[in-house]
């Protein structure tokens, strides 16, 4: 009896130095990668707007912020996706005074953050890393984060007496918003299959880990 405990304590230890010693070193890098990524992915989110002249109207149809949003919740993962689509219109308000704060730029943050969280979770947990699975965890996103978005904007204009109809739902979320749905459907799998080419993110099966049962 004892000796069975013994030679299983052995293997359990045995099993866990090897992991240890296999482990790669790259992995643990991995967070600080992130970071870097998300901090660039948050400068591009700052910048980006200005190509569209800070002018509202233009930014509510071409949608510029969204476009490395939704990049860092696909390459870095749900976590980092949601912080910077939650700090991105914030942060810029006070910056540059643009997307205006209430009810704007509240709304979007909401918005922005369920994109980055939404595509990097259904992402990350589909079962192949291929641009199918892209467009799903996608386009999933952009209607999550457009019902967070009318959500959010009831409420806020609720509080101020206002009122948010359907038709300003429909219009703010789609109907403007069209040119910048297109060139998301188009740009985000574009950037994601060229990185696919060079290394630097890889389409593949995602596999779960196998873990031995002991008899």
């Amino acid at each position: 009896m004892s000796q069975n405990m013994n030679e299983n304590m052995n293997e359990y230890l045995n099993e866990n130095i090897s992991e240890k010693i296999s482990e790669n070193p790259a992995e643990k890098k991995k967070p600080i990668y992130h970071m870097v990524l998300t901090a660039m992915f948050m400068a591009v989110g700052l910048v980006l707007p200005f190509m569209t002249g800070q002018i509202p109207q233009i930014g509510k149809m071409l949608l510029p912020m969204h476009i490395p949003v939704l990049l860092c919740g696909l390459i870095c993962g749900w976590q980092y996706g949601l912080a910077i689509g939650l700090a991105l219109p914030i942060l810029r308000y006070f910056l540059f005074s643009m997307p205006v704060l209430y009810p704007t730029g509240i709304a979007m943050a909401f918005e922005l953050g369920t994109y980055g969280l939404t595509v990097g979770y259904l992402y990350a947990h589909s079962r192949w890393h291929c641009v199918i699975a892209l467009y799903r965890s996608l386009i999933t996103a952009m209607i999550a984060g457009r019902v967070v978005w009318g959500v959010v904007q009831i409420i806020l204009l609720g509080i101020t007496g206002s009122g948010f109809t359907w038709q300003m739902f429909m219009a703010g979320a789609f109907l403007n918003a069209i040119p910048g749905i297109i060139l998301q459907l188009i740009l985000i799998p574009a950037i994601m299959i060229a990185l696919n080419r060079t290394g630097l993110v890889r389409f593949d099966r995602h596999k779960a880990p196998v873990r031995k049962v002991r008899s």
